[in-house]
């Protein structure tokens, strides 16, 4: 008995120490557009985690697209356009999402 509470509490600890180490250093400042009239949809760490993950499917749907694109009309693909019309559509649609939930994301550079 003594031995598993030893290691639920390791593992705690653990974890703790691991959560330290994730990296806020490039992730946006999160500002409520109209905080006293309507309040944003979700907590700023929940918006950012939900428009990420928009933002990486768009990132990968964009990139499929382009590729089809070349394909029907038999050019090569260039691979720094392609990445570029990637990551543009994937800031559009982090920035959309953004501001469905109620805030505007600030860059702090």
């Amino acid at each position: 008995m003594l031995s598993k509470m030893l290691r639920a509490v390791v593992l705690g600890a653990a974890l703790a120490t691991l959560a330290g180490c994730v990296d806020h250093a490039n992730a946006p400042i999160m500002v409520p557009v109209a905080a006293q009239t309507d309040p944003p949809l979700n907590p700023p760490g929940i918006a950012h985690t939900i428009c990420t993950s928009d933002g990486n499917f768009m990132y990968n749907e964009a990139r499929k697209q382009f590729e089809l694109r070349a394909q029907m009309t038999h050019t090569p693909i260039d691979p720094n356009n392609e990445e570029a019309q990637a990551r543009a559509a994937a800031r559009r649609q982090y920035v959309t999402c953004l501001s469905s939930q109620g805030y505007r994301a600030i860059y702090d550079q």
